[in-house]
């Protein structure tokens, strides 16, 4: 049994920057929806073989899925030990990348010019795709180690929006901000600071898109906090205790949360980054907070609940033009359910700061039955599953930053199938 829920893997959802698409990944499925042609998306494997299905693709749970700043690009990576770089004008995968270990956070420049991936051994690898060419396959890209975090579990990367810094959140509660080098395949050797103050695991970081604001950040922790950063010198600027201010801590009638009770799963920032949506454990919805840059404050500024199910959402993403934020909840191998790859998709429209937001029924979602399908696997979802799905996402997270123990026979066998030790044969 502890090994089945060591394997849970958190749904994941990314938007395309420009609504022309959104993708689910649940487990080692990927799947992608056309918003604007309204139908599913065939994926073509870079091999020329089509399949509607990622099986072929992905052979274990994906763990990092996202889209590049001007949505010419989407990265899929995770337990397979396999990084791969998709077209998402003709959503051929160009490019497929074996890693010497599990990858657990990916990142793009801003220019497209670098993919960089991070293994569950704490380094980070960057591929240099200039002058890709989303109709052909990259040939002859290998990775190069850029920086590492030693033996800490990274579980976010950044960008910085100019391309100046990556940053590198890790699972022993810090935020390493990196220059990023002018040639990222020399390494990345100066540290520009490190944000220091989480005391539990970094889940997540956002940056401000407004040029004055683009080196100041976000970063969501298993503490329950959202916290804002000058990521210049590491200054912390101020601090939001979310799961205290949305009244989760009261609820358990103790004053205190059991550990990663509460953990931050998501964020990302929307209105230019004057409000956050802040996914949080125990919360059946996304908290906004209410960010003032100039004032280095962070605030509350509503609840927005979800009615009706036991929707406690596991990653976020957030469509700009239409002022929608898009939600996910699901896990996969959910222990005793039927549909072991379990994925609900939501919407929440009119993402304002005076405007009330509405959560969005099944018959009023853009794309209708047919993304519902699409993302979901089904328009219908077993409501028993909801719990189950949040109490799976608690102990995969803790699952995922504890260092697993192995007998020397299972070590050996692992080493036999090593993807560096294949590709020296």
């Amino acid at each position: 049994m502890e090994e089945t829920e060591a394997e849970v893997a958190p749904a994941l959802i990314a938007v395309h920057p420009h609504r022309s698409s959104v993708a689910v990944a649940v487990g080692y499925d990927l799947r992608v929806f056309d918003l604007l042609a309204g139908v599913g998306v065939t994926l073509v494997n870079d091999s020329s073989s089509s399949s509607s299905s990622s099986s072929s693709f992905h052979k274990d749970s994906i763990r990092a899925i996202r889209f590049s700043a001007n949505g010419n690009l989407f990265v899929s990576a995770g337990d397979d030990k396999t990084l791969k770089i998709w077209s998402s004008i003709s959503w051929r995968c160009i490019f497929t990348l074996s890693s010497e270990k599990r990858i657990s956070a990916v990142a793009i420049s801003n220019d497209e010019s670098c993919v960089c991936f991070a293994d569950k051994f704490g380094v980070v690898w960057v591929v240099d795709i200039t002058g890709f060419d989303a109709n052909q396959p990259l040939l002859d890209k290998k990775p190069t180690p850029l920086l590492s975090h030693y033996c800490s579990i990274i579980t976010s990367l950044e960008f910085s929006p100019d391309d100046r810094f990556i940053l590198s959140a890790d699972r022993d509660f810090k935020i390493r901000v990196t220059n990023f080098p002018k040639k990222p395949l020399d390494g990345a050797h100066e540290i520009q600071s490190f944000c220091l103050g989480h005391t539990e695991f970094v889940s997540s970081l956002a940056f401000f898109q407004a040029q004055e604001y683009q080196h100041h950040l976000l970063s969501g922790s298993g503490d329950s906090t959202v916290r804002l950063w000058d990521v210049s010198s590491g200054a912390l600027l101020d601090t939001c205790d979310v799961a205290n201010k949305a009244g989760l801590l009261e609820s358990n009638g103790n004053g205190k949360s059991e550990e990663h009770g509460h953990a931050v799963t998501d964020l990302c920032t929307t209105l230019d980054g004057l409000l956050v949506a802040v996914a949080i454990q125990g919360l059946q919805g996304i908290a906004l907070l209410s960010c003032n840059v100039s004032a280095q404050t962070l605030t509350l500024a509503k609840v927005v609940s979800i009615e009706g199910e036991a929707f406690v959402p596991t990653c976020l993403g957030y469509a700009a033009s239409a002022r929608e934020l898009w939600i996910v909840t699901g896990v996969s191998s959910l222990p005793g359910c039927s549909h072991p790859s379990f994925a609900r998709v939501r919407v929440i429209s009119g993402i304002d700061i005076e405007q009330e937001a509405v959560v969005l029924g099944d018959d009023k979602m853009p794309g209708g039955e047919k993304l519902l399908e699409t993302l979901q696997g089904t328009a219908s979802v077993d409501e028993n599953a909801f719990l189950a799905a949040a109490e799976a996402v608690k102990t995969a997270m803790c699952n995922l930053l504890i260092k697993k123990q192995y007998t020397s026979e299972s070590r050996e066998s692992r080493k036999k199938t090593r993807n560096d030790r294949k590709l020296k044969q």
